[in-house]
Protein backbone atom coordinates (compact mmCIF):
# COMPACT_ATOMS: atom_id res chain seq x y z
CA UNK A 1 0.00 0.00 0.00
CA UNK A 2 1.06 3.58 -0.71
CA UNK A 3 -0.50 7.00 -0.32
CA UNK A 4 -0.61 9.03 -3.52
CA UNK A 5 -1.29 12.71 -3.86
CA UNK A 6 -3.87 14.10 -6.23
CA UNK A 7 -1.32 15.00 -8.89
CA UNK A 8 -0.26 11.35 -9.09
CA UNK A 9 -3.89 10.32 -9.61
CA UNK A 10 -4.27 13.03 -12.26
CA UNK A 11 -1.06 11.90 -13.95
CA UNK A 12 -2.51 8.42 -14.34
CA UNK A 13 -6.02 9.39 -15.38
CA UNK A 14 -5.23 12.37 -17.62
CA UNK A 15 -2.90 11.03 -20.33
CA UNK A 16 -1.85 14.55 -21.30
CA UNK A 17 0.43 14.57 -18.27
CA UNK A 18 4.20 14.37 -18.68
CA UNK A 19 4.14 11.98 -15.74
CA UNK A 20 1.63 9.46 -17.14
CA UNK A 21 4.27 6.81 -17.86
CA UNK A 22 5.63 7.14 -14.32
CA UNK A 23 2.12 6.86 -12.86
CA UNK A 24 1.42 3.75 -14.93
CA UNK A 25 4.69 2.21 -13.72
CA UNK A 26 3.74 3.06 -10.13
CA UNK A 27 0.35 1.39 -10.51
CA UNK A 28 2.05 -1.70 -11.92
CA UNK A 29 4.45 -1.74 -8.95
CA UNK A 30 1.76 -1.20 -6.31
CA UNK A 31 -1.96 -1.28 -7.08
CA UNK A 32 -3.01 -0.52 -3.51
CA UNK A 33 -3.33 3.28 -3.61
CA UNK A 34 -4.76 5.35 -0.75
CA UNK A 35 -5.43 9.06 -0.24
CA UNK A 36 -7.28 11.35 2.15
CA UNK A 37 -10.84 12.12 1.05
CA UNK A 38 -9.57 15.54 0.01
CA UNK A 39 -8.21 14.00 -3.21
CA UNK A 40 -11.67 14.10 -4.82
CA UNK A 41 -12.13 17.87 -4.37
CA UNK A 42 -8.59 18.56 -5.56
CA UNK A 43 -9.13 16.33 -8.60
CA UNK A 44 -12.42 18.04 -9.42
CA UNK A 45 -10.59 21.35 -9.26
CA UNK A 46 -8.00 20.09 -11.76
CA UNK A 47 -10.82 18.97 -14.06
CA UNK A 48 -12.77 22.22 -13.69
CA UNK A 49 -9.62 24.20 -14.50
CA UNK A 50 -9.07 21.99 -17.54
CA UNK A 51 -12.60 22.55 -18.81
CA UNK A 52 -12.42 26.31 -18.23
CA UNK A 53 -9.07 26.57 -20.00
CA UNK A 54 -10.24 24.46 -22.93
CA UNK A 55 -7.83 21.50 -22.80
CA UNK A 56 -10.66 19.25 -21.65
CA UNK A 57 -14.40 19.28 -22.32
CA UNK A 58 -17.04 18.54 -19.71
CA UNK A 59 -17.73 15.05 -21.06
CA UNK A 60 -14.02 14.19 -20.84
CA UNK A 61 -13.93 15.62 -17.32
CA UNK A 62 -16.85 13.42 -16.25
CA UNK A 63 -15.14 10.39 -17.77
CA UNK A 64 -11.85 11.18 -16.02
CA UNK A 65 -13.66 11.64 -12.71
CA UNK A 66 -15.36 8.26 -13.14
CA UNK A 67 -12.04 6.55 -13.85
CA UNK A 68 -10.40 8.20 -10.85
CA UNK A 69 -13.29 7.31 -8.54
CA UNK A 70 -13.15 3.70 -9.70
CA UNK A 71 -9.37 3.62 -9.14
CA UNK A 72 -9.70 5.08 -5.64
CA UNK A 73 -12.91 3.30 -4.60
CA UNK A 74 -12.65 2.34 -0.95
CA UNK A 75 -9.21 3.93 -0.70
CA UNK A 76 -10.22 7.32 0.71
CA UNK A 77 -9.51 8.00 4.37
CA UNK A 78 -10.38 10.67 6.89
CA UNK A 79 -7.48 12.15 8.84
CA UNK A 80 -7.47 13.99 12.15
CA UNK A 81 -7.76 17.75 11.54
CA UNK A 82 -5.75 18.58 14.65
CA UNK A 83 -2.82 16.50 13.44
CA UNK A 84 -3.10 18.04 9.97
CA UNK A 85 -2.99 21.51 11.50
CA UNK A 86 0.03 20.68 13.65
CA UNK A 87 1.84 19.10 10.69
CA UNK A 88 1.12 22.10 8.47
CA UNK A 89 2.38 24.57 11.07
CA UNK A 90 5.52 22.57 11.85
CA UNK A 91 6.44 21.91 8.21
CA UNK A 92 5.23 25.12 6.57
CA UNK A 93 3.45 22.93 3.99
CA UNK A 94 -0.19 23.61 3.22
CA UNK A 95 -2.87 21.91 5.26
CA UNK A 96 -4.01 20.26 2.03
CA UNK A 97 -0.59 18.71 1.48
CA UNK A 98 -0.33 17.83 5.15
CA UNK A 99 -3.42 15.61 4.88
CA UNK A 100 -1.49 13.29 2.58
CA UNK A 101 1.53 13.28 4.91
CA UNK A 102 -0.61 12.53 7.96
CA UNK A 103 -2.36 9.67 6.19
CA UNK A 104 0.96 8.14 5.11
CA UNK A 105 2.21 8.38 8.70
CA UNK A 106 -1.02 6.90 10.08
CA UNK A 107 -0.83 3.95 7.67
CA UNK A 108 2.93 3.52 8.04
CA UNK A 109 3.51 3.73 4.27
CA UNK A 110 5.26 5.96 1.74
CA UNK A 111 3.65 9.00 0.11
CA UNK A 112 4.26 9.24 -3.63
CA UNK A 113 4.07 12.84 -4.78
CA UNK A 114 5.12 15.40 -7.35
CA UNK A 115 5.12 18.18 -4.76
CA UNK A 116 8.63 19.52 -4.12
CA UNK A 117 7.69 21.12 -0.78
CA UNK A 118 6.43 17.78 0.57
CA UNK A 119 9.53 16.01 -0.73
CA UNK A 120 11.77 18.55 0.98
CA UNK A 121 9.87 18.66 4.29
CA UNK A 122 9.24 14.92 4.62
CA UNK A 123 12.08 12.95 3.02
CA UNK A 124 11.48 10.06 5.42
CA UNK A 125 7.91 9.59 4.12
CA UNK A 126 7.68 11.16 0.68
CA UNK A 127 9.13 9.80 -2.55
CA UNK A 128 8.92 11.46 -5.92
CA UNK A 129 6.81 9.85 -8.61
CA UNK A 130 9.65 10.62 -11.00
CA UNK A 131 12.17 8.48 -9.16
CA UNK A 132 10.18 6.07 -7.01
CA UNK A 133 12.05 3.04 -8.43
CA UNK A 134 12.43 0.31 -5.86
CA UNK A 135 11.59 2.57 -2.92
CA UNK A 136 7.78 2.50 -3.23
CA UNK A 137 7.16 -0.31 -0.77
CA UNK A 138 9.97 0.71 1.56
Amino acid sequence: MIVVDTNVIASLVLPTSEETASAVALLQADRDWSAPMLWRSEFCNILATGVRSGWLNLEQAHEALGVAEELMEGAGFEVAATVVLETAVASRCTAYDSEFVVLARDLGVRLVTLDSSILKAFPEIAVSLRDFGGRVGA
